[in-house]
């Protein structure tokens, strides 16, 4: 059964080119609701331990470098289906290749700076949320 939870961050990148705002627009606009979130920045210690799934790739020192580069927005969002609504709202991870519409296509620069990080599974969105958020931080 699909989850009603997802998390997202807006990326150092959109942060920095002024598009918070557009960004959670276009995500309440899809039916989105708001349920926690923080503007704040990585270290590159909690930015390395964020994506250690991805140590072994050669993006991994870039990735962590840009993401703990400058503030971030991370949120917790509720919708039915939301991880896989979300992930259609996002589009590719390459801008280049993201449908017309979608944040991404819209706002993304290239495939390391692409605006938003959006939870893949159900099970990533609750590990993803449990990171930058506690419990009583978290409102239905």
């Amino acid at each position: 059964m699909s989850g009603n939870r997802t998390f997202t961050m807006i990326k150092p990148d959109a942060v920095a080119s002024g598009y918070i705002g557009a960004i959670l627009d276009q995500i309440c606009g899809a039916g989105f609701k708001i349920v926690a979130m923080k503007y704040t920045k990585l270290s590159a210690e909690k930015a390395g331990e964020f994506y250690a799934v991805h140590k072994a790739r050669p993006f991994y020192g870039e990735l962590v470098d840009f993401m703990s580069s400058g503030p971030i927005v991370a949120a917790v969002l509720e919708k039915d289906n939301a991880v896989e609504d979300f992930r259609k709202l996002i589009g590719a991870t390459n801008p280049a290749e993201a449908e017309a519409g979608t944040i991404r296509a819209k706002f993304a620069k290239n495939i390391g700076e692409n605006a938003v990080h959006g939870s893949d599974s159900d099970e990533n969105a609750a590990i993803e949320s449990a990171f930058h958020f506690a419990g009583t931080e978290m409102f239905a």
